[in-house]
């Protein structure tokens, strides 16, 4: 990879292009300061669904004891009448 090479130092940019130079830092700036912005809405939105689904795991779990417990029942049932 090649470093790129130094202007001499004699060589000035203009006022223009020194404004310009600046605009063009500003917007990347602002650019910068969207991304980031996006990226923490996106981080609250997936640390949302985890929660969500943390939530949904338990009351999933929850559910598959209760079913677990009411088969047995149903099936103690079914022994003992039959």
């Amino acid at each position: 990879m090649q470093t790129p090479s130094k202007e001499p130092e004699s060589s000035s940019m203009t006022h223009e292009e020194e404004e310009e130079m600046q605009h063009d830092i500003s917007k990347l700036r602002d650019q910068v300061q969207q991304v980031s912005l996006a990226q923490k809405g996106v981080e609250a939105k997936m640390n949302d669904v985890e929660a969500k689904m943390d939530d949904l795991k338990i009351d999933l779990k929850t559910y598959m004891e209760e079913l677990k417990i009411n088969m047995n029942k149903l099936l103690q049932e079914m022994v003992t009448k039959g």
